[in-house]
């Protein structure tokens, strides 16, 4: 089980540096092209097709991990670590698995049906707001990842 968790660890840690390097390092240089190589390179609209394909297969990822650390909560009811850090950290798995089911089964799709109507489908209230709610699943998931990965990690020592 200690290999388990040093594993469950490590990919939880992935989980957390993909998020952050998307947010911070990835998504800054894709919607503002024109800062590194010029003007009229890119579109916003096409600088969203460009990071669509990125999540797309953060995506797979996502679902893997989040799928992995739920069950191994699941599993880890049954020890003997006290009630309330076992709880806390089951409700952390299902809230992290929760909304990265709402990002992946959700705001991705709709995402990508607005992309596929065209340009003026992703320049609307509607799909700013629907992005913004993305955004902040994204940012409360990650909280959360952030927070069981404390949690098992003083435990660890």
């Amino acid at each position: 089980m200690v290999k388990f968790r040093s594993f469950y660890l490590l990919l939880l840690g992935i989980c957390i540096g993909a998020e952050l390097a998307i947010g911070i390092f990835m998504a800054p240089v894709i919607f503002y092209p024109s800062q590194y190589i010029g003007e009229g390179v890119l579109s916003h609209y096409q600088s969203g097709q460009l990071m669509t394909q990125v999540f797309l297969k953060y995506n797979v990822m996502l679902i893997f991990i989040s799928s992995l650390i739920f069950l191994f909560e699941i599993v880890n009811l049954k020890n003997s670590e006290s009630f309330n850090y076992k709880i806390s950290a089951f409700f952390l798995a299902l809230i992290i698995t929760l909304l990265a089911m709402a990002f992946v089964f959700y705001f991705t799709p709709y995402i990508l049906d607005a992309q596929k109507i065209g340009a003026e489908a992703t320049a609307t209230a509607e799909f700013a707001s629907m992005h913004k709610a993305s955004e902040f699943v994204m940012k409360a998931m990650m909280l959360a990842q952030v927070v069981l990965f404390f949690i098992r990690v003083r435990k660890e020592s």
